[in-house]
Parts: C-alpha cells; structure tokens; sequence
C-alpha cells in the first residue's frame, strides 16, 4: 500500500466534525478519486472519526487516517500518516505528541501501514495553523529548505504544502517540487474547481482536496478530471 502512493493524484479528505450525508459521500467515494483521507484540526474524537469509516467501508476505495489526536485513532484504516507540522513553534506538533502515541501504542502499531507527512501550514487563519502555532512569515526560500529538509535531512516519504481553504503561490510550489526527487509532494488548499484542480495538480504530485466537498459538492467532484491529465509514476 506504501508504494501505491506514488500513482495517486487525487485525494478526498474529510473532517470528521464536518456533515456529510449518505448522497454526498457516495458521490465522493464513487468519484474516481484516488483515496479519502480522514482528518482535522478540531473537534476530532474516536466516535466521530469511527463513524465517518464506517460509512466510508461500504465503498471500494483506500482509506486513510490523518492522525491529528491519538485518543482518536481507529483500527482498520489501509494507510495512517502522522503529520509532523515542520513550522509549528510549538514541538508538540513536531515530535511530543508523537513520543507520547509511541510510547502508548508502539508496541502494536501496524508501522508497515504508517507514513510520515512533512507539513508545513502557510495560511495564518487556518485552524491548523492556530493549533500548531505555525509561522506563516516565511519566504519562498523558507518552505524550500523545509522541502530539502524533509526529504535530504529526515528522509521523509511525503512534503505537505496546506494553505487549508486559500489557493497557494502556485510559482513557489513549482519550485517546491524542483527540489523534490524521491518525497512526494502534497499540496492542499483554495482548490474548489477543476482550473485550480489542474494548476495544483501541474506543480504537485497529489493534491488534497477538501473544503470543497462541503462548499459545493459538484466543483468538488470536477476537481477528480485531473487524473485524466496526469501521467502515471
């Protein structure tokens, strides 16, 4: 499953504090889209979280779980990612909420089925930002050498861009992923229709769409035309 990933342009993530009926997640998970990721920043508990992946189950498609709070974390998921928020001030979001999961669950963690995510927030409004007390002043040279970092120094297998809800600098990410080789480049935010599906997804290897879904569900499964258009790793 690990190395599934490299041909995955698309993915559907949603909030487990969020709504979303029966009809909607059917069209999300029947879409065509690569996977769905289970995620957020806020107000994410094991009831809310096993809910939403059960009803995701019925569906032939990856699943994987973000794992933002480890009292919420579900058994049965084919993927979990431990984002590890690389401009966050504060080092809970870096490595002492991880020690802490590790030290609890280490022994029983299915590791195989575990990747690390290099994050790194860049829109000052966003929850994620708040929570992890991320800096956002940074330049384009910054989120460069956290790129480099993630994949030369702590050969990390994904480099995360979230702008969560506002569409990034698209000339910054493009040379994000020149100095990516072997870390796959994820890029997430302001991505709720298929012109902004396809910028993104020209400069990315997979983008993250998620707000959308709840915005407007229609531009939210335009955005899945990208695979067309993508060539296969």
């Amino acid at each position: 499953m690990k190395s599934i990933i490299k041909n995955w342009n698309h993915i559907f993530k949603l909030d487990p504090d969020k709504k979303i009926s029966d009809d909607h997640l059917a069209k999300i998970c029947s879409s065509g889209t690569d996977a769905i990721m289970v995620g957020g920043s806020s107000g994410i508990t094991y009831e809310n979280t096993y809910d939403l992946f059960s009803r995701i189950q019925q569906y032939s498609i990856p699943t994987i779980l973000e794992v933002s709070n480890q009292d919420a974390i579900v058994i049965g998921f084919d993927l979990y990612m431990i984002p590890i928020v690389l401009n966050a001030s504060d080092a809970e979001w870096i490595i002492g909420n991880h020690q802490r999961a590790i030290k609890k669950y280490g022994d029983i963690m299915p590791w195989e089925n575990i990747l690390t995510e290099a994050y790194v927030s860049l829109n000052p409004d966003a929850t994620v930002t708040k929570v992890t007390n991320a800096s956002t002043d940074l330049n384009e040279e910054d989120v460069l050498s956290y790129a480099r970092c993630a994949e030369q120094l702590f050969h990390m297998p994904i480099f995360y861009v979230e702008y969560s809800g506002v569409f990034g600098n698209i000339a910054m990410l493009k040379n994000v992923k020149k100095v990516l080789t072997n870390t796959q480049f994820f890029y997430g935010g302001g991505i709720n229709n298929i012109q902004k599906a396809l910028m993104a997804a020209k400069v990315a290897d997979t983008i993250i769409v998620g707000n959308a879904i709840y915005n407007d569900i229609e531009l939210a499964i335009e955005t899945v035309k990208i695979k067309d258009e993508m060539p296969k790793q």
